[in-house]
């Protein structure tokens, strides 16, 4: 059987290096698999905005010309994916990454949630929409080695 090329997005916190796991992990592997994922660096995705369009006097509008910018990487990303991985982290409750979730439902991508198990029962809703549930990047890429097969 043919390889397929799966796109995967990596979407959720920003604070540790689980995508770059995830991608050595699945390099090693030699897994048929591109990855896509949002802005790493959390001062460039807070002051892009900023950085492009000007200064703000209003931090509201600080903040959502940044959110409108690094929305078109992150819409774009999502769309162009099969699979789309959400990481919840503990430290930092990330609405963005829930709201990344209920688009990749709603487009009918395959969702996978990564997140500490102490964190099942806030996200029960956002796990029972998801194909795999994990916690680990071995598990995320013990996914992708299996229907890559």
């Amino acid at each position: 059987m043919d390889k397929t090329l799966w796109t995967v997005y990596l979407a959720g916190e920003i604070h540790s290096d689980w995508r770059q796991n995830i991608m050595s992990l699945a390099r090693q592997g030699d897994l048929p698999v591109t990855f896509l994922y949002p802005e790493q660096e959390h001062a460039t995705s807070d002051t892009i905005g900023e950085v492009l369009l000007g200064k703000e006097i209003s931090d509201f509008w600080y903040d959502h010309k940044s959110a409108k910018i690094n929305t078109i990487r992150n819409q774009s990303f999502l769309n162009r994916s099969d699979i789309v991985v959400v990481r919840f982290g503990e430290k930092y409750r990330q609405w963005n990454a829930a709201f990344d979730a209920g688009q990749a439902v709603a487009l009918g991508k395959h969702l996978i949630t990564m997140h500490d198990p102490s964190l099942n029962h806030a996200l029960k809703e956002i796990d029972a929409r998801a194909m795999a549930v994990t916690e680990t990047a071995e598990q995320i890429v013990g996914v992708l080695r299996h229907i890559s097969r």
